[in-house]
């Protein structure tokens, strides 16, 4: 059985934290380079972080109607079925979910390296060495993982807030800078440059898979959704602007270490040295997260017969998913080890797009079978109609723009469907027998 120990902070960190790693730190280029101006590049992270909320609100009624572990995966088997939500743990466990872990871990040891030099070897040896040491914390309990994330996420915003006070007092306005600034501002690139803005918020819905350790999750995780997206847009805006404040416009848009060569504006030569400290704690914060939460939808699939039974079993000791954790920590760091990871992450995770639009219709169905639910989302039907839209525009864009790779990630997941078959085949109620006893 699971430990209820995750309150309010701690749901709202998980949401806050997950979502704030390293790219707001590193590269806002895409969208600085597709709309140039303080003002295009608000009015971007504004959209993108009020879809955002609108797939935030979503969620909310949903874990307020199911507040089971597993989150995302327990709404698409409730509201469609158990195939689909196979598909969603297919695609978390090989790809999207065990990708991210090991692209952010990659991330935490390059940017060791500015301190410490490392090989390729020793660089993806330290990510694993992350991998299993954030494992081992939420082996140990959720609680102290819940902890951990809460300081980490209470760390990044507190430098966040520094960074954005210590820029607009103590650096200077930059000019217009030698170089003009990129073409751009139509239609067509500030639809991409959202798109763009929706992936670097991406990571809000993994509060949902924890619902059965966390208290009262009727309440604290539609409340922790909505309060983790306000802060994490109140920290994107900020940060743009005083990108834009202390950069041309074209050094924004062409930068890949955007926060440190604003650091450098303020402080001169050095401020990149501790920003790329803040990208590292930033980026393991992320990390800790997102180890937490993928755990319990492998636990879930376990306990309902879709993934093998011993994942199901929780410590007797820890009350923690350890077989869960165990296992993604080892897969994670395969892909650490051998480098997939850039491929099979880059060409599926638009594919859970396709889940997020799905899951507002899993509200209407829900709805309309009178699911009893503590939260109802406000602007019914609009917010839901709206967020699936955002999600198929989405989807159809990134086919339209890699048509081959996209539609390569998006074989792999609905590869998943002739497994799911042969799997609930062969365990059918005679073969579950015979394999417990």
């Amino acid at each position: 059985m699971l430990n209820r120990a995750i309150r309010l902070p701690h749901a709202t960190a998980l949401v806050a934290g997950t979502i704030i790693g390293a790219s707001i730190f590193v590269q806002p280029s895409e969208i600085t380079s597709r709309m140039p101006s303080l003002a295009g590049t608000a009015a971007v992270w504004l959209t993108a972080g009020t879809l955002t909320f609108f797939g935030a609100l979503v969620c909310a009624e949903l874990a307020s109607a199911l507040p089971r572990t597993g989150g995302v995966y327990v709404y698409l088997r409730e509201a469609f079925s158990p195939a689909l939500g196979f598909l969603w743990g297919w695609a978390m466990f090989w790809t999207m979910h065990s990708g991210i872990i090991a692209a952010i871990a990659v991330i935490v040891a390059r940017y060791t390296a500015y301190f410490v030099p490392l090989g390729d070897l020793a660089t993806k040896g330290v990510a694993i060495g992350a991998i299993v040491l954030l494992s081992a914390v939420n082996y140990l309990g959720v609680r102290q993982g819940s902890r951990l994330q809460t300081l980490f996420t209470v760390g990044k915003v507190t430098a966040i807030a520094v960074m954005i006070g210590a820029g607009f007092a103590l650096g200077a306005p930059a000019g217009p800078g030698a170089a003009p600034p990129p073409a751009g501002g139509g239609v067509d690139d500030f639809l991409l440059a959202v798109a763009a803005g929706l992936f670097a918020f991406g990571g809000w819905h993994m509060v949902t898979y924890n619902a059965e350790e966390t208290v009262d999750p009727e309440r604290t995780i539609p409340r922790a959704l909505m309060l983790g997206i306000l802060i994490v847009t109140a920290c994107y805006l900020a940060l743009n602007a005083v990108y834009f404040y202390l950069l041309p416009v074209a050094t924004v848009a062409s930068s890949t270490r955007v926060a440190a060569d604003a650091a450098d504006a303020v402080v001169g030569f050095g401020g990149g040295a501790a920003m790329s400290g803040v990208v590292v704690f930033s980026a393991f914060g992320a990390l800790s997260g997102i180890v937490l939460a993928g755990p319990r939808v492998y636990y879930a699939m376990a306990r309902d017969g879709l993934l093998f039974r011993w994942a199901g079993d929780a410590h007797p000791r820890f009350h923690t998913p350890h077989r869960a954790i165990a296992l993604q920590a080892v897969w994670s760091s395969v892909l650490v080890a051998t480098g997939t990871y850039r491929v099979l992450f880059t060409r599926v995770v638009y594919t859970e797009w396709i889940f997020f639009g799905l899951l507002a219709i899993a509200l209407v169905r829900l709805r309309r079978r009178g699911v009893p639910r503590r939260y109802s989302v406000w602007g019914y039907p609009v917010v839901p109609i709206v967020f699936a839209l955002a999600s198929a525009a989405v989807v159809v864009g990134q086919l339209v723009d890699e048509p081959v790779e996209s539609a390569t990630g998006l074989a792999f997941v609905v590869a998943g469907l002739p497994v799911y078959y042969l799997w609930t085949s062969w365990r059918r109620p005679g073969a579950a027998r015979a394999e417990d006893s």
